[in-house]
């Protein structure tokens, strides 16, 4: 969400801010601000709206200084105004924040006898918490004091109007990156914000404070030793998060989905099995286990629906698909019988962190599934199995999805073959399927121009639907809130065989159905519930196999993805339903990668 940017150095601090502000867009705001520390003080700039507006608001001025700090505000306590944008300056501090203060109410009624507002925020609170408990010369003293007090999520950077050239930095669950260059010192709340001065950065461990300065920079906890922190390396450059010539980031993502694929693939496959020595995951964890439990939001949700299918299938064991932010509070049943898997791109989605940790409390083993090294989901959970889709800009995820797909199938065919249900052969032609399927890729983006040209059908559309049977129904939820998203269409998805529940009273005249019908098993029922809506004048687009036959009196447009094996079929399908959701964006005008209202990374509850 919120995204954070500090800078101690040699350069001019506006210009690293700004910079860095542009590198964190993509996160989702609705405000930008920063502080710069010179000769003068503290001078701070807020303005609504996107980071060019910062830009126009500073014009030709210069903010003396080469240290600063600077946000991009996602509003949660308080809406959208320039008093609720960040920084926020309260006496002798500065500060901005990631995260949410639970007991912003409670820290006021303590602190705030005789001070005034200006915000809406719990982030002003904070800045009030701690300029109360400031002592000069004593920040470490007063950030550890404020820390036991607050409650819920927070990461810091803060400045001290008598400490010249210094941040402070302190985090609980929000995300914090830092980095030492020949240029200076720096903290992000991603590293994309880095990448243009360093690949080499750390995560900032919680329980310590990081101090900022121009000519070093050191961590400390709360007995005052210094941390030393373990260092990461991107394996991607800037080059990796710009456009190269693509009119938006997710087209460009899409389209570098076959290299995403085969290189999380690739280096986990030994003599065509599936093979995570590279990863450190030990066979135990396939074998002594009586359900899985896959937990995750949104888009990697949707990945856990498909391999919740292939595992079940392939392992015959109980495996449930649970919502994150609903799961820690439902007294899951686990125990150390159970193997929890945890998908999230970003690794820091909060939801998703606290149902691992509570799973890693009943005694769970535990497994992430992430896109981001070093992230907190990462370092927390038992074991981890990387993609490697590199950096995803656009909020709507596209390649993120497909390697998680990837991931699904290589963990539900080791499990089943550790386990002594599929032999080595049967093993060897999954994998084959499993290339052929990425391969199979090129011929969804072959499609291209053909979509761009059918969705113009769908541009005025106020209600989509998409319905499947089996795995073509988890396959819907993920192409139906790729489109809701960046194309603001309602759109629902529906198992085909509840049409008559109820569904079908909302088929009317016009209305566009996507009926995925890649399944051969249950293709002939997906066929009735085809001729159901079409009875009813929707305007069907259909996706099967290429080497199935239908009716053209079943739909208005009819794609296709290359013969495989059913359950690999979601691959270069998902591919299909992205291209369908950022062409109906497109033709619409929207921002195709920015959407209103959402973030790219959900840090807060």
């Amino acid at each position: 969400m919120c995204g954070i940017i500090g800078f101690c150095g040699s350069l001019p601090a506006s210009e690293v801010l700004m910079a860095g502000l542009k590198q964190l867009e993509y996160r989702g705001y609705d405000s930008a601000g920063i502080a710069v520390q010179g000769e003068n003080g503290i001078c701070i700039r807020k303005a609504i709206g996107n980071v060019s507006r910062l830009e126009e608001k500073l014009g030709t001025e210069t903010l003396s200084g080469s240290c600063g700090i600077g946000h991009t505000r996602w509003a949660t306590h308080g809406g959208v105004s320039e008093a609720n944008a960040h920084p926020h300056h309260i006496g002798r501090v500065t500060l901005i924040h990631n995260g949410i203060i639970e007991n912003y109410k409670e820290i006021w009624e303590t602190v705030g006898a005789g001070r005034t507002l200006l915000s809406q925020t719990d982030t002003e609170i904070a800045a009030v918490l701690l300029d109360s408990l400031y002592e000069a010369g004593k920040p470490e003293e007063a950030i550890w004091k404020a820390a036991a007090m607050l409650e819920g999520s927070y990461a810091f950077c803060i400045l001290f109007e008598d400490i010249p050239d210094t941040i402070y930095c302190i985090r609980k669950v929000s995300p914090l990156v830092v980095a030492r260059t020949e240029e200076g010192s720096f903290v992000a709340s991603d590293v994309t914000a880095l990448i243009a001065y360093t690949q080499e950065y750390f995560v900032l461990p919680e329980d310590t404070i990081l101090v900022l300065k121009k000519e070093e920079m050191y961590l400390k906890d709360l007995r005052g030793n210094k941390v030393e922190p373990e260092l990461l390396h991107v394996n991607w450059d800037t080059t990796a998060a710009q456009k190269n010539g693509y009119p938006h980031y997710m087209i460009k993502e899409i389209h570098e989905q076959p290299e995403a694929l085969h290189n999380t693939i690739a280096p986990r496959m030994k003599d065509g099995i599936p093979d995570f020595e590279v990863d450190q995951i030990p066979d135990d964890i396939f074998k002594n286990v009586d359900q899985v439990k896959i937990v995750a939001c949104g888009t990697a949700m949707h990945a856990g629906l498909v391999g919740k299918v292939l595992m079940e299938k392939r392992v015959r064991i109980p495996v449930t698909v649970e919502i994150a932010s609903e799961f820690r509070y439902q007294n899951p049943i686990i125990d150390n019988r159970t193997l929890v898997i945890v998908i999230s791109q970003s690794g820091e989605t909060i939801d998703t962190l606290a149902s691992l940790r509570l799973a890693k409390s009943e005694g769970a083993y535990t497994l992430g599934i992430v896109n981001v090294k070093g992230s907190t989901i990462a370092r927390e959970s038992d074991y981890v199995l990387y993609t490697h889709a590199g950096p995803e800009i656009a909020v709507a995820s596209t390649k993120a999805y497909t390697v998680q797909l990837a991931a699904m199938v290589m963990l539900a065919v080791r499990m089943a073959y550790v386990r002594g249900i599929s032999s080595a052969e049967k093993i060897r032609q999954d994998y084959e399927a499993l290339k052929q399927a990425s391969e199979a890729v090129y011929a969804s983006l072959a499609l291209e121009e053909e979509i761009k040209e059918l969705t113009n059908a769908l541009t005025d559309k106020e209600d989509l639907f998409f319905i499947g049977r089996g795995i073509d129904y988890a396959l819907s939820c993920e192409g139906s809130i790729k489109l809701k998203e960046i194309s603001y269409i309602h759109s629902e998805a529906y198992a085909a065989g509840e049409l008559k529940h109820g569904t079908i009273s909302l088929i009317t005249e016009g209305v566009p159905v996507i009926a995925i019908a890649t399944q051969k098993e249950v293709y002939s029922k997906m066929i009735s519930n085809i001729r159901e809506v079409k009875a009813r004048g929707a305007l069907v687009i259909l996706i099967t196999q290429e080497d199935t036959l239908a009716e053209a009196s079943l739909y208005d447009y009819h794609l296709t993805v290359p013969k495989l094996p059913d359950e690999f079929t979601p691959i270069p399908a998902a591919v299909i339903l992205q291209l369908i959701a950022y062409y109906t964006s497109v033709h619409k005008g929207l921002n195709v990668d920015q959407p209103r209202n959402l973030a790219k990374s959900v840090t807060v509850e």
